[in-house]
């Protein structure tokens, strides 16, 4: 019997972005619950849901400062209730964001630890004494500077590997597990569909020998947690994992092993920054490895074993056709082959609310416009360094989190559709063109090919369980593909680049399946055009 997961499309939803019910520029519960009508027709299965937890929105709610209560600029507990209820009628799962790697300094945890050294609670994070008057170590911030903060109280460092207001959860203690799988277990109650693990492979941190991420009891605590909550429950766990392989994300897909349904992997997201230097630091986009890096993905996980997930884009990824395809000439054609190239992959894809309609990356010209705390702390701190601000400002517009968090862009009225106060993000000027309003109008829209994707997935087994398997020598820019399943064979190709390119093939065209430009009766000497893409069913 497959798993629901696995023949599932999912929709994340960044829930400030969503849609505004109450006028007050910021996206809530029931906003989304009266969009359910839209994402049912796009097709999806399941929405990921961004933290709607009680929150100082530090981190835009991924700094929680009670599991249990949703954040009053989100709605109450009833509406989660609702959208939990609402979605079921629209046999649409919802899935919450788990963030259990840190909390907030304003969860109660905190605020008690921190009182003393014996402290009840003291032991649910991680405290150091100063070493020769410093920080324990040099682990870094993925927010920038040190990792170590210093709390003048009890003298001793906690540790915090994103924003100081984050402090990390100490895993080794069976008391705070215990409490993390009771708040779990709250949830499952309520009737979700899973969760999606926020950076879990950090959870076996050992900070004293610098292991941050896959410490070696990562495993043993995601089968206890398994063992405790979801396991047999049926369903969907997704774990967010920077620094995954294919067989570390074997590890913990395997339903032997009894982890998790899935990982998130982002092996292709350092592919357009220097080697061995940070995600602002950027160069080129090279089109083979990209390539090569889809294929590893297909190709080294043993899908009997194991499942991946598919995805472009995310909360924390800029927006995929302003970062590698064209987002002014081709912005259609080249949003259309990023979708038909992954979704007919091997795994369960995932779409970013806005992707479906092509939205785009918003250039800002100043650190004033800007919102997101990663990029504001990585602008200041090298702007200190003596880089440019020039230099700072492109990179953010290239990479910065902003991109993919400006609200969602429903028709061509004042703010879009989205609310009718002040949005907590200034839109993309490219709202009056591109908004779902004119992409449901329109039967060529990037829209229309993301559901028939989604349907040829729901009723074609070979998509989702289909072999999977390159067809060799084509040039560095195109990708093409085989999917086999019992005596049935798709051919799948995409030119990845914005030039003509040759291609050539010997098998037989026996039915169109999608395109992004034309339909294809032979297969030989071909020109492909810029991002051109199409499914063919071949003998």
């Amino acid at each position: 019997m497959t798993p629901w997961w696995k023949k599932a499309v999912v929709y994340q939803v960044y829930p400030k972005s969503f849609q505004d019910s109450n006028g007050d520029g910021i996206g809530d519960l029931k906003g989304i619950t009266s969009r359910l009508d839209y994402l049912e027709k796009l097709g999806i299965d399941a929405i990921w849901l961004s933290p709607v937890y009680q929150s100082p929105q530090v981190d835009n709610g991924y700094d929680i400062s009670d599991y249990e209560a949703i954040d009053p600029q989100y709605g109450t507990m009833a509406d989660m209730d609702e959208l939990l209820a609402k979605a079921k009628e629209h046999h649409i799962k919802i899935v919450m964001d788990l963030v259990v790697n840190h909390t907030s300094d304003q969860h109660k945890w905190f605020i008690e630890a921190r009182k003393s050294k014996n402290n009840p609670y003291r032991d649910y994070y991680i405290w150091r004494d100063p070493v020769d008057g410093h920080e324990p170590n040099d682990l870094k911030s993925a927010f920038s500077g040190s990792a170590w903060k210093f709390d003048e109280a009890t003298g001793q460092y906690y540790l915090h590997f994103f924003a100081d207001q984050q402090p990390d959860l100490n895993w080794q203690n069976p008391e705070l597990r215990d409490k993390i799988y009771d708040m779990m277990n709250f949830w499952i109650d309520k009737g979700i569909g899973g969760f999606r693990m926020d950076v879990i492979e950090l959870i076996g941190k050992e900070p004293d020998k610098k292991i941050r991420e896959n410490g070696p009891m990562l495993h043993p605590y995601l089968q206890e947690m398994n063992k405790k909550t979801f396991g047999g429950k049926n369903l969907m766990t997704v774990g967010e994992t920077w620094n995954a392989t294919p067989k570390i994300a074997e590890e913990y897909s395997d339903p032997a092993r009894h982890e998790l349904s899935m990982v998130f992997q982002f092996e292709n997201q350092s592919l357009d920054q220097q080697e061995n230097k940070e995600k602002w630091d950027l160069k080129k986009l090279d089109l083979k490895q990209l390539k090569d890096v889809l294929v590893k993905w297909q190709t080294q996980v043993d899908f009997n074993h194991a499942w991946n997930s598919l995805f472009w884009e995310n909360h924390d990824i800029p927006r995929v056709i302003s970062r590698w395809g064209n987002d002014q000439e081709y912005r259609v054609q080249s949003a259309k082959m990023f979708a038909i190239v992954l979704h007919l992959m091997h795994g369960t894809p995932y779409i970013y609310n806005g992707e479906e309609i092509g939205m785009t990356n918003c250039p800002v010209k100043d650190i004033s416009e800007i919102e997101d705390i990663e990029s504001i702390n990585m602008y200041n701190e090298r702007l200190a360094q003596g880089y440019k601000k020039t230099d700072l400002i492109h990179a953010i517009n290239v990479k910065g989190r902003d991109n993919a968090r400006r609200p969602m862009q429903w028709n061509d009225q004042p703010n879009a559709g989205f609310t009718k106060g002040k949005p907590w993000l200034a839109l993309n000027p490219n709202y009056k063109k591109i908004n779902v309003e004119a992409a449901l109008a329109d039967p060529g829209s990037i829209f229309y090919t993301y559901q028939k994707l989604i349907k040829l997935r729901h009723e074609n087994d070979l998509v989702v369980n289909g072999d999977f398997e390159l067809m060799p020598k084509t040039s560095d820019s195109v990708l093409a593909y085989y999917r086999k399943l019992n005596g049935q064979k798709w051919l799948v190709v995409a030119n990845l680049s914005g030039n003509e390119e040759s291609f050539s093939a010997k098998d037989q065209v026996k039915e169109n399946i999608i395109e992004n430009y034309d339909k294809h009766q032979q297969l030989q000497d071909l020109t492909l055009k810029p991002y051109e893409a199409f499914a063919v069913k071949v003998q």
